[in-house]
């Protein structure tokens, strides 16, 4: 019986640093692969010096995973990815690459679940980060990948700025935030650069991003797309075993047109909608409690009973949810009414077994 990844993070946890703590909760520890009889990880270091002074951790580390049943081989590697450059053969962003006939899993990922919208602006981003972050609270290992490649913000909602390593040139270390492994093409540019990329780039940008990234094992990755019905979309649901996808909409009618042009779409390419969310459903006055439905009510939950789809919440809006998304702490890693919606939608997506 191989060993868990539970296991290895408790013997990780044991292992003191010279500077306080260990590295799980330092939030050192990067792309943990368990294959069989073999663990392999990397150690997140500050830079050369740090990771002179760490190498009697990387032996202990080494030495007590290697003491474990069923543990033939231990490989800890250790990376700094504020010095680490993009080698010039790790270019992101090129024309996409042949592959074999018909949809392919993503290596170490059990499900891919979509997260997508007709329109801008009703919070799909923000249900994303979310989402991802509930679904860990819940004991899920979950990736989150920032497939919005011209607007880019999972980066700043999630509270990470540091460029992913890349030892090899060809592999992509991706960064771990609140218990989720994430990647975004945000964290590849620099602060302000645009993407001006045609189809075929954006196309090649998400094949890397998927095919490149070691994600380790994975119970779900949630892929936060773009809005609309475009390339992105159709590269993911033609190119990958996707689970099903998620839409979000806020209940106003305008919003609602958009998101069954978004509905139609998964419809065409075979993906199952695995139910709607309603996103700034209701907004509670914290000072006298009166609630208010600025964008209109319960029109989401009407939709899908339209469908014959399942209504999987709704979410409130909220002043928390804009000031932890922009301090990078998403809301639904603290406690309230709006973290509790989340944790409900997350609980009910690991019930039906798609999360």
């Amino acid at each position: 019986m191989s060993v868990t990844r539970e296991e290895v993070l408790r013997v990780l946890s044991s292992i003191a640093l010279p500077q306080g703590g260990d590295p799980v909760s330092r939030d050192m520890v990067r792309a943990l692969v368990i294959d069989g009889a073999e663990i392999r990880f990397v150690l997140e270091v500050s830079g050369a010096e740090e990771a002179r002074a760490l190498a009697p951790v990387q032996a202990a580390a080494e030495a007590r995973l290697g003491a474990l049943p069923g543990v033939a081989r231990v490989s800890v590697v250790m990376t700094a990815p504020t010095a680490a450059k993009t080698p010039p053969d790790l270019k992101i962003g090129r024309h996409p690459t042949p592959q074999q006939a018909g949809p392919q899993a993503v290596p170490g990922v059990a499900r891919i679940l979509a997260v997508g919208s007709g329109k801008g602006g009703v919070g799909k981003s923000t249900v994303s980060s979310n989402l991802a972050v509930a679904l860990a609270r819940q004991g899920r290992r979950v990736g989150l990948l920032d497939a919005d490649i011209y607007g880019p913000s999972q980066p700043r909602m999630m509270g990470v700025n540091q460029r992913p390593a890349s030892p090899d040139g060809k592999t992509i270390i991706p960064l771990r935030a609140h218990g989720v492994t994430m990647m975004s093409i945000g964290l590849m540019l620099k602060e302000g650069d645009a993407v001006v990329w045609r189809g075929p780039m954006l196309m090649g940008a998400l094949q890397q991003m998927l095919g490149q990234v070691t994600w380790g094992e994975l119970d779900v990755l949630i892929v936060d797309l773009p809005p609309g019905t475009g390339d992105v979309q159709l590269t993911l649901c033609q190119r990958y075993q996707v689970t099903g996808a998620v839409v979000v909409s806020t209940p106003q009618d305008v919003a609602l047109l958009d998101a069954r042009k978004a509905l139609k779409m998964f419809d065409m390419l075979k993906t199952p909608v695995l139910g709607l969310i309603e996103n700034m459903s209701s907004f509670c006055c914290p000072q006298c409690g009166h609630e208010s439905h600025i964008f209109g009510h319960g029109g989401v939950r009407a939709e899908a009973a339209a469908l014959d789809l399942p209504f999987l919440g709704e979410i409130p809006i909220s002043l928390d949810v804009r000031l932890a998304g922009d301090a990078g702490t998403p809301v639904a890693a603290g406690a309230g009414a709006v973290s509790d919606a989340y944790a409900r939608i997350a609980a009910r997506l690991v019930a039906e077994g798609v999360a």
